[in-house]
């Protein structure tokens, strides 16, 4: 029998021995961590917003989807963050992003082909887990719940009635399930109502004819109440701060372009209905105080797709500006919008050729270019994240 001594020897060496090769496993494991490329910016600045996470989309089927992170107080762009901050997820982010947005203290990340909506820490990016949610898309907001837009059957799969997922954002449970329209995209909450653009999508490759409708969800009853008949193949939704609805529709490719559509609340009845259409095909946009900024392309064209851009007054709803940046030419594929709350600045996410790496491209608030930096591959997603976390 091993004496007392030898046994406290033997421990001692083995647990050693344990620890050089945990030690060793690690190094392994670090070097098979991919690390973010950084690129300087060469500007820095400084307000309550310290930064954007950029959500890649990534080659769909390629499980290509990145998380980018614009530092704004130390200049730097940190391209692909999301393994380095979760190194113990084997398959990384997922199969095409979709969405980004923090709400309080988490960081919400909508994974579409991956099914399942990955929450994080909005300091640090590191996951807190992921909640399953089929063909999800979008995000929305009010009073404690995520609510979620989702296609419900397999991606590019049969057309069948979609449906909004309501999650409650501390303990990551579902805790309910609507059914909307056909293919629903973005969503935006006014007055306790939920609005869900449907797109029909699926519908229109079957035949059946792009949806054209918003539904109305009551959050109170969390039913849907009734649709608002706008334009085919609604895409984004976004409400101003005056409680007005500004939605886009793709059109169809061939004949009908994108369009533009306000709604406001009938002063009668209080419901929500187009007040205006604006005939500038609208891809993306981005409020700046009292005023929507946009880009657009028509691709109805044979020859070649034209790209617009401007700004709108959201009071007068008056067309202000139809130049919202200088050189809209040097961007390949205007994807996705953002300005920042505080400086005005214009950001441009350019998705180039759909297949390698973007480029985030930055525009002082006159539309000057100031610089551009390269991003993972379609970049068309963007949160600011806030120095103060608000609860």
């Amino acid at each position: 029998m091993m004496r007392y001594r030898e046994k406290i020897k033997y421990t001692k060496w083995v647990t050693i021995a344990l620890l050089m090769l945990l030690a060793i496993a690690s190094c392994r494991k670090d070097d098979d961590v991919v690390m973010p490329t950084v690129q300087e910016t060469n500007e820095k600045v400084f307000t309550e917003y310290v930064g954007m996470y950029v959500l890649c989309e990534g080659n769909m089927g390629a499980n290509k989807a990145t998380l980018d992170y614009l530092d704004l107080h130390d200049g730097r762009y940190y391209q692909n963050i999301f393994p380095s901050r979760n190194p113990n997820q084997v398959k990384e982010l997922g199969d095409v992003g979709n969405d980004c947005k923090i709400y309080g203290s988490k960081l919400w990340l909508v994974i579409n082909c991956s099914n399942k909506v990955e929450v994080c820490s909005a300091d640090s990016a590191r996951s807190f887990g992921h909640v399953d949610v089929p063909n999800c898309r979008y995000l929305a907001f009010h009073e404690g719940y995520a609510y979620v837009s989702s296609f419900v059957g397999k991606v590019g799969g049969t057309s069948v009635l979609g449906s909004v997922y309501k999650i409650d954002t501390l303990s990551l449970e579902i805790k309910g399930q609507v059914s909307v329209g056909y293919q629903p995209e973005e969503m935006a909450v006014v007055d306790g109502k939920l609005y869900v653009a449907n797109s029909g999508g699926y519908s229109a490759m079957q035949g059946k004819g792009y949806d054209r409708r918003i539904s109305v969800i009551d959050l109170k009853t969390f039913q849907q109440e009734s649709m608002i008949d706008v334009g085919p193949n609604l895409f984004r939704l976004r409400a101003d701060q005056y409680g007005q609805l500004w939605a886009t529709t793709h059109g169809d490719h061939i004949t009908t372009p994108a369009r533009l559509y306000l709604l406001t609340k009938d002063s009668q009845t209080g419901a929500m209905a187009v007040a205006k259409t604006f005939d500038t095909p609208v891809t993306d946009i981005a409020f700046r105080g009292d005023s929507l900024c946009f880009i657009g392309v028509d691709d109805t064209h044979e020859e070649a797709d034209y790209y617009y851009s401007g700004v709108i007054d959201i009071k007068s709803h008056a067309l202000v500006s139809e130049k919202l940046i200088d050189n809209l030419d040097d961007i390949e594929t205007a994807y996705g919008l953002m300005v920042h709350p505080v400086t005005g600045d214009i950001y441009v996410m350019d998705a180039t050729n759909y297949v390698s790496n973007g480029w985030l491209f930055c525009y002082d608030a006159k539309g000057k270019f100031k610089w551009k930096t390269s991003t993972g591959d379609i970049p068309g997603h963007a949160c600011w994240r806030e120095l103060r976390i608000k609860n």
